[in-house]
């Protein structure tokens, strides 16, 4: 359900500050469950049953719990023990992914960014992995107004600084250059500069598996075709909002290296070049009504071996997946022919009806995992981005006023109105109520 009315704001328990836990014991996984177990009982009806006294709590009450221990996490973020800032991530990411929670993080939000900022910079790899998929969750709840954009102007530098360090975590890029591609997606999209640098830093990232001048593939290092994937993967989700002029030079300097791409070794990295082809070829074709891929002959004989591909060596579940996407893929180039899927959340659903909206999808999901059915419902910012207007209050009881706030805040943003005006052509305004 929507956000409830939140409690008293800006206070704390005795002895959580500085990074020093409570007096209450209790220990990292402990107050990961309680998050979690508050979210659920909050989400399930208007008041949750206390186990230690079998008395009913109201949903403001649940809500303050919750909020005091989230900033317990917040707070132990800064603790000198790794172990300890690793739960207060873990704990952080999957309370933003679970739950919307614009007016608890808009209030806090530059110190969670200087607390993230201190673990991609001193963190290891582990603990810089999970430091850049929570700020990406973040700038996803901030809703991609002028505090994700500031948010984004002040962690790219180290973003950038991790993603292109050979040295760093293989993990630990990874999720740098998602959150590259979704932060610069939802905050700056209309920030023409910012978009292209994002765009070649990316690509420096997934260039090096390109063909040499001989035609021959690298040989892959260790964890590089993970990398590889999640580099292409945001490259592509930002290429969904480039402007044509800009679309047309990607188009012809990538597509002809993509193609022989797929021939990898690695299976993942197959798929996403696959996917990444039929996006472009999509777009191409959106630009341009005689739009033709290069040597189609040759690209559709390529699908056509994947789609059909019975390589014993390959793992079964490997070869069955890479099956699919592929016949997809060889489909959707003979024959413009792409096969819809519906998403249903709640009495809603949204269609994913072309390669753009399943790679912009397919993105979110990534990060939030189980919680992209419950951000579609009630977060602003993907009800915007899928044409699914406000969030439909279906209970006259629920109070509207922070849903109604953050409506406000996001279409009173020039930024965010200038972002709309880009993403019209990502919108089909079908959204069905059952």
């Amino acid at each position: 359900m929507p956000r409830s009315k939140k409690g008293k704001r800006g206070s704390s328990k005795p002895g959580n500050k500085n990074g020093v836990k409570g007096e209450s014991g209790a220990s990292d996984d402990e107050l990961t469950s309680d998050i979690l177990s508050h979210y659920s009982s909050a989400s399930e009806g208007t008041s949750v049953q206390d186990e230690g006294t079998g008395e009913q709590v109201d949903e403001q009450t649940a809500q303050e719990e919750t909020e005091d221990k989230l900033k317990q996490c917040i707070d132990n973020l800064m603790d000198k023990s790794a172990k300890t800032r690793l739960a207060a991530l873990e704990s952080l990411r999957q309370a933003f992914s679970s739950r919307v929670l614009y007016d608890f993080l808009t209030e806090r939000r530059l110190t969670v960014s200087d607390c993230l900022e201190r673990s991609l910079k001193k963190g290891g790899g582990e603990e810089q992995a999970a430091a850049a998929t929570v700020f990406t969750l973040l700038c996803i709840q901030l809703g991609g107004g002028d505090e994700a954009e500031e948010g984004f102007k002040m962690l790219r530098p180290i973003l950038t600084t991790i993603l292109i360090d050979n040295t760093a975590s293989i993990a630990a890029r990874q999720s740098c250059a998602r959150a590259l591609g979704m932060c610069c997606y939802v905050s700056s999209a209309e920030d023409g500069e910012d978009l292209i640098k994002s765009l070649a830093l990316l690509e420096s990232a997934f260039m090096s598996s390109y063909p040499n001048r001989e035609g021959t593939l690298p040989t892959p290092k260790p964890g590089s075709p993970g990398l590889h994937s999640a580099a292409l993967q945001a490259w592509s989700l930002l290429v969904t909002i480039c402007p044509a002029s800009k679309l047309s030079v990607l188009l012809d300097l990538h597509l002809p290296k993509l193609q022989a791409c797929l021939q990898s070794s690695d299976v993942n990295y197959r798929i996403a070049v696959g996917e990444t082809i039929a996006l472009l070829v999509e777009l191409g074709r959106d630009i341009d009504e005689e739009f033709e891929v290069e040597d189609s002959e040759s690209l559709c004989e390529s699908l056509k071996s994947l789609a059909t591909d019975g390589n014993k060596h390959r793992a079964k579940n490997d070869r069955r997946k890479q099956r699919s996407i592929f016949r997809e893929v060889l489909h959707y180039i003979e024959n413009e022919d792409f096969t819809d899927e519906r998403i249903r959340f709640g009495v809603e659903s949204v269609y994913i009806d072309s390669w753009m909206r399943r790679r912009i999808y397919d993105a979110f999901k990534e990060i939030l995992e189980s919680g992209v059915r419950h951000h579609l419902q009630f977060n602003p910012l993907l009800r915007d981005i899928f044409g699914l207007g406000p969030p439909l209050i279906l209970d006259t009881t629920i109070k509207t006023n922070k849903i109604s706030r953050f409506e406000k805040h996001l279409f009173n943003s020039a930024a965010f109105k200038a972002r709309t005006k880009q993403r019209n052509k990502v919108r089909d305004k079908r959204a069905d109520v059952m």
